[in-house]
């Protein structure tokens, strides 16, 4: 009997209307167009207008969306896994309001936060699932709402996140497509470096919290690069070489889009040659656990079934990985 494992059966995406562009920028704070280029190679990002609106009102239609393309009902779901930085409230799990919204009655779910790494976390974990039996669709969503957490008059982190989301549908293979091997990893030692100050447990939100602006995104922007330009790019050759795979053998490099150089690094490190790297960062700036998923979603019709893919990520925490799946279709 072959081995099963957890293909990609079908993937969607969905980012706002609003598109905040780096002219908006110029007039919020003291940057401009051509140092935010340089720096990161973000143009513009999308933004979620409207009140009381949150991360799982983009998650619903990149859903419903996925589940038209591969022709099932919610019903069908078993499990959903929902990756975020930014759940719309801090409980209930945005996953179980998402159950909810979109009618999916007989799955369970949960919440994951690996940050920037997290979709990346949620298709390994979703993958455990699928391999093992227990379930045959497993829905993994990655989205985050970053403007409610950013300060717009930081310019040093407000030029570089917007808000997004995207999910894919995990199923059963016996083909030997699907998530073939991960490399997950961490360190607590990094929370200094990019963090939200305030709002949990050890820092609970009152007056003084609010005063002193600590409910924003806090990062060390050159700590952080310097981090993720090294281990990113090491953590998917790792994959790679465990695999034994050069880099002739990858069709698509899909990095986590956070900066333009950390990209361009990761590309480098695995020898993959830039009309491999898919690269959307321009215009939607850093989604967070939006990033991956947009991509798939952006490229799927690329993809052709069998393609060695190798996604790559790094975020706050720090966490970073790198997995390696042949597409399914």
């Amino acid at each position: 009997m072959n081995k099963i494992h957890a293909a990609i059966t079908a993937v969607n995406g969905y980012v706002p209307e609003y598109v905040l562009t780096n002219h908006e920028l110029e007039t919020m704070v003291d940057t401009n167009d051509e140092w935010i280029t340089t720096r990161t190679g973000i143009k513009e990002r999308r933004i979620l207008k409207g009140e009381g609106l949150g991360t799982s009102d983009m998650a619903v239609p990149a859903v419903n969306g996925l589940l038209k393309k591969r022709g099932i009902g919610a019903d069908e779901i078993d499990l959903i896994i929902f990756c975020t930085s930014t759940p719309d409230r801090v409980f209930p799990a945005t996953a179980n309001i998402l159950a909810d919204k979109i009618g999916a009655k007989n799955a369970w779910g949960y919440d994951l936060q690996a940050t920037c790494s997290g979709f990346l976390f949620g298709l390994a974990t979703g993958s455990q699932f699928i391999e093992s039996g227990k379930h045959k669709k497993v829905l993994v969503v990655g989205g985050d709402k970053m403007s409610s957490m950013i300060d717009y008059t930081d310019r040093a982190t407000c030029i570089i996140f917007g808000d997004g989301c995207g999910a894919v549908l995990l199923e059963p293979n016996d083909e030997g497509n699907g998530i073939i091997d991960s490399v997950l990893k961490s360190d607590g030692a990094g929370l200094p470096f990019l963090h939200q100050k305030a709002g949990g447990s050890a820092r609970p939100t009152s007056h003084e919290t609010i005063d002193n602006r600590e409910h924003y995104l806090y990062q060390e922007g050159q700590t952080v690069f310097k981090f993720a330009v090294t281990n990113m790019a090491e953590v998917a050759a790792e994959v790679m070489e465990r695999n034994n795979l050069k880099a002739d053998d990858i069709a698509w490099l899909v990095p986590h889009q956070a900066n333009k150089r950390i990209i361009d690094a990761t590309a480098s490190r695995t020898g993959v040659s830039a009309d491999k790297v898919i690269i959307n960062i321009e215009k939607y700036g850093n989604t967070t656990n939006g990033t991956l998923p947009l991509c798939l979603w952006e490229w799927e019709d690329k993809f052709k079934k069998g393609d060695n893919l190798i996604i790559a990520a790094f975020g706050g925490g720090f966490t970073w990985g790198s997995i390696y799946l042949k597409w399914a279709y």
